[in-house]
C-alpha cells in the first residue's frame, strides 16, 4: 500500500471510529476539500499516545489545512489563512496569530461549500505561488 493509500485509509478509520456528527462533518469537509482540488494529498500527522490516529491533513505544494476533531467542535485550521481572502467570513477562530485562521463548527453547524471550496482553491494557489522554478 503506498504512502497516500495508507494515509487515507487512516482518516477513514479515523471517520468511522468516530461514530457521530464530528466524523460526518469531517468526511464533509474532506469530500468538499477533494472537490476544491482533485490533486491534494492526504497525510496523518503527529501521532502520539493522547491521539493515536494523528491529525488529517490537506496538502498541495505545501500545508492548505488541518481537520482536528475536539470534544465539542472540529476545527479546520488553514496553516497560511491570515494571507487568504474570506468575503464570506468562514474563519472564526485563531485570529491571535499572524500566519494561522480557523473554521470552528459545532454540532448542527455547516460550512458554506462554494466559499470553503475557494478558500480551498485560494490555499493551494498561494502555496505553489511560494515554488521556487527549477532550473534546467
Amino acid at each position: 500500500m503506498s504512502d497516500r493509500a495508507c494515509a487515507s485509509a487512516m482518516i477513514d478509520a479515523k471517520l468511522a471510529g468516530l461514530r457521530d456528527w464530528r466524523g460526518e462533518t469531517l468526511a464533509q469537509v474532506r469530500k468538499l476539500i477533494h472537490e476544491a482540488d482533485p490533486e491534494v494529498i492526504e497525510v496523518v500527522k503527529w501521532i502520539k499516545p493522547t491521539n493515536p490516529s494523528g491529525v488529517p491533513t490537506w496538502e498541495h505544494f505545501g500545508l492548505i489545512c488541518t481537520g482536528e476533531v475536539y470534544k465539542n467542535y472540529v476545527k479546520l485550521t488553514f496553516a497560511r489563512g491570515a494571507a487568504l481572502e474570506d468575503p464570506a467570513g468562514l474563519f472564526n477562530a485563531g485570529f491571535n496569530g499572524a500566519t494561522r485562521r480557523a473554521i470552528d463548527l459545532h454540532e448542527g453547524e455547516a460550512v458554506d461549500g462554494s466559499a470553503f471550496k475557494t478558500l480551498v482553491r485560494e490555499a493551494v494557489a498561494l502555496n505553489a505561488a511560494r515554488q521556487t522554478p527549477r532550473r534546467s
